[in-house]
């Protein structure tokens, strides 16, 4: 099968590059702005705000499966209008589509968020994200909505160097926005085994700890052999965005094989 994956140059796009790769694949990878560093990958130069450079680009090579893991923090056009358009390219070629979401989408509270809830959002990227899962359902029934917790892993983690800067006395974390975060290899595994699926809709995938930022980082801090009491913490009121946000994957649980393994394992690893 020839995988097409948008966005391959981020962590978990490099991640599920990596296994595809082994797994025989062949593999066409999109970039804004730096390709990564593998040479067996087809790395394309893709904006997202291009629509008809977009699906040029999914016409011309034809993939089995389209993954979409591409977003841009501050902008809708990339994140959201982008997603759609993704998702229309891949109608049009009669793709697969797996499409990584946020659990960002939902609005916080002390409950589990379950598969099918639908969106919350009250800050710009969990709005954006939101309307991303809306366009894609809307044009592309069949797509998997993967929506992922915080991703972390070694560091290439965006978490993990957010933490170690924290750890390092630049800048402070979270003691109240609790999450559940999930490795990056885990989830790029999830979703090649969705994108050999026929699973349709939404999957949370997270991990089975829900730690807050500050745990996150004194977690980072023991992988790492540095002092947890040198983190510097704050609270997230104020800051317009949810504070607790815990995933109900007992379905990814039931329907994947790959195990979603929680953030105190893999960082004790």
């Amino acid at each position: 099968m020839t995988l097409l994956v948008v966005g391959a140059s981020g962590q978990l796009g490099g991640e599920v590059v990596r296994r595809a790769l082994a797994a025989g694949e062949r593999v066409v990878g999109t970039y804004h702005s730096t390709p990564g560093g593998d040479a067996a990958v087809e790395w394309v130069r893709l904006d997202l705000r291009d629509g008809a450079a977009v699906r040029g680009l999914v016409g011309r090579v034809r993939p089995g499966c389209v993954v979409n893991s591409a977003y841009a923090y501050a902008e809708w056009a990339v994140t959201a209008d982008g997603a759609a358009a993704v998702a229309a390219a891949a109608v049009d070629a009669d793709a697969r589509l797996v499409h990584l979401s946020s659990d960002a989408v939902h609005g916080g509270r002390p409950e589990p968020y379950g598969d099918d809830e639908p969106p919350s959002p009250v800050f710009p990227y969990g709005a954006a994200k939101a309307a991303a899962e809306t366009a894609v359902r809307a044009v592309h029934p069949g797509a998997a909505v993967v929506r992922a917790s915080l991703i972390v892993g070694d560091e290439r983690s965006n978490q993990v160097r957010q933490c170690l800067a924290a750890l390092a006395g630049r800048g402070a974390l979270y003691a109240d926005d609790v999450r559940c975060p999930v490795d990056a290899g885990d989830l790029a595994d999830a979703v090649l085994e969705l994108a050999a699926s026929d699973y349709a809709g939404t999957l949370n995938a997270g991990g089975p700890d829900a730690v807050s930022r500050a745990d996150l980082g004194r977690l980072v801090a023991g992988r790492y052999g540095l002092e947890p009491a040198d983190l510097a913490t704050t609270t997230i009121a104020g800051s317009g965005r949810p504070a607790e946000i815990r995933l109900d994957c007992g379905r990814a649980a039931a329907l994947l094989t790959t195990r979603l393994r929680g953030v105190r394992e893999v960082l004790a690893g």
